[in-house]
């Protein structure tokens, strides 16, 4: 095979990884099981997210759960299909599909979660111990502040230096423009967290999810 056709080929085959991971990554997770579940359009609950720490405004644990579990595999898994039959530059593409496919679902309008569920899920498929200090950051900041907003925006911001610290640089530097991305999705987020008025986990009033 010629380089400029293997060349080719590879740009085909990445922008396929792509594509899938985008349509995987675009499953509504949280409005299928709410709907399931007779609890209505999640999107006329709370902060409209269709993530889980909105679906949690609903009362249904469960639910929550199963959304949580739902938007974060659905990265591990675009991921591990695309790098099981077309290597690792299609892992990160498939990776980078599900992760934008989640915050732009073309079935929603292209009005999705804020990616902490997914960009998660990308850690597992990727550098799983690396997802073991996101979760534990998440959690210790959630437990000390009851905000999952800013569990998230911490925990995503650590998560580039700490692949950075293990030799990961390549991750580190996808993993730093995911965050940017995740960031700038939760602006709203960071508003309401610097005047004193974003709701805190377990709030069923009006307030923002993260997911």
């Amino acid at each position: 095979m010629s380089p400029a056709l293997d060349a080719s080929l590879f740009s085909w085959v990445t922008l396929a990884a792509l594509v899938f991971g985008y349509f995987a990554g675009s499953i509504p997770f949280g409005l299928i099981l709410t709907r399931a579940a007779g609890l209505g359009d999640i999107r006329a609950v709370g902060s409209g997210n269709i993530g889980a720490t909105n679906v949690l405004r609903t009362g249904n644990r469960w639910i929550a759960a199963g959304t949580l579990l739902g938007d974060m595999l659905k990265g591990t898994v675009a991921i591990l299909i695309a790098g099981h039959f077309a290597g690792p530059a299609a892992a990160l593409a498939a990776g980078g599909g599900a992760f934008f496919g989640h915050l732009f679902p073309v079935w929603l309008g292209f009005r999705g979660g804020k990616g902490v569920a997914t960009f998660l899920g990308l850690l597992i498929g990727l550098a799983w111990p690396v997802a073991l200090s996101f979760a534990a950051i998440w959690l210790i900041v959630a437990w000390l502040t009851r905000y999952s907003s800013l569990s998230a925006l911490v925990a995503s911001a650590a998560t580039p230096l700490i692949l950075a610290a293990v030799g990961e640089y390549a991750l580190a530097a996808l993993f730093a423009l995911l965050a940017l991305v995740l960031w700038l999705r939760h602006h709203e987020n960071i508003r309401r967290l610097l005047a004193g008025t974003e709701g805190r986990i377990g709030d069923k009033k009006r307030g923002a999810g993260s997911r």
